[in-house]
């Protein structure tokens, strides 16, 4: 497997998503400390851009995604991807798709759904769009094609109305297993704040560390990708606690991927 860095904060847009690139780095550390890789730090932008077509920061996005399937040319294995910002994972499960077919489905791990378009988003923050786009949706310059077919949410417990819009006419689906393989997203702030402090948008009332390890650990099918993003920490002992899920999501792509 390989473990890819990509230290992007401009899908999100509040103050604290200034200290995403070093918290990326910091946790991808950790990472590859407990899967023996040695992390690739994808060179992507630390500047921003203005806000077009409802997306902040749209141009440097579109510039990192660019930078991400350079990396994801030959992946020789599956991959981490460790963010960053939601939006960092978009490239990946987009390429995971192409890869493994339409028998892909993803677990999105997440306080929030991620089911925002621009006519919807109330801050123009792509991290709020990453999902809604993966389904094909949205702005059609960050929209997957093809799109993921499958999607479970879990932990989602802060919901804007236009993704509710999404939710109630079946998009996305609450429980059960989206595909015959699996990709998983986990946003940090699907952790109760009182389990992890660091995520860039805690939300109260989430899961424990414990409890999503334990969810991953129980798949009955083949992980092939993941993505763990929006730690805005830099704080080790902090971010020494997810080792659990850290672990779930390695013994998971290290069991093996069929062809």
């Amino acid at each position: 497997m390989r473990i890819h860095a990509v230290p992007q904060r401009q899908g999100a847009v509040v103050e604290r998503a200034r200290t995403l690139p070093a918290g990326c780095l910091e946790l991808s550390r950790l990472a590859g400390d407990i899967a023996y890789v040695r992390p690739y730090v994808v060179p992507v932008s630390r500047e921003d851009s203005p806000t077009v077509d409802g997306v902040a920061n749209r141009a440097v996005l579109i510039a990192n995604r660019t930078a991400q399937l350079a990396a994801l040319e030959a992946p020789e294995g599956p991959v981490l991807t460790i963010g960053g910002d939601c939006g960092s994972d978009v490239a990946p499960i987009g390429v995971a798709r192409f890869r493994y077919g339409e028998g892909l489905g993803v677990m999105w791990f997440d306080a929030h759904p991620d089911l925002n378009t621009p006519s919807t988003s109330p801050s123009g923050a792509f991290h709020g769009m990453a999902l809604r786009a993966l389904l094909g949706e949205g702005d059609p310059e960050f929209a997957a094609s093809p799109a993921v077919g499958n999607a479970v949410l879990v932990g989602a417990r802060s919901i804007d109305p236009g993704e509710q819009a999404a939710i109630d006419r079946g998009l996305v689906a609450r429980e059960g297993v989206p595909g015959d393989r699996v990709y998983l997203h986990i946003d940090l702030d699907v952790l109760d704040p009182a389990e992890f402090s660091g995520a860039t948008f805690p939300e109260p009332g989430g899961l424990s560390i414990d409890a999503v390890a334990a969810a991953i650990d129980a798949l009955p099918v083949p992980v092939v990708g993941a993505g763990i993003t929006e730690c805005s920490t830099t704080d080790r002992a902090e971010i020494l606690k997810l080792a659990p899920i850290l672990e779930a999501v390695t013994t998971a792509l290290q069991r093996g991927v069929p062809s």
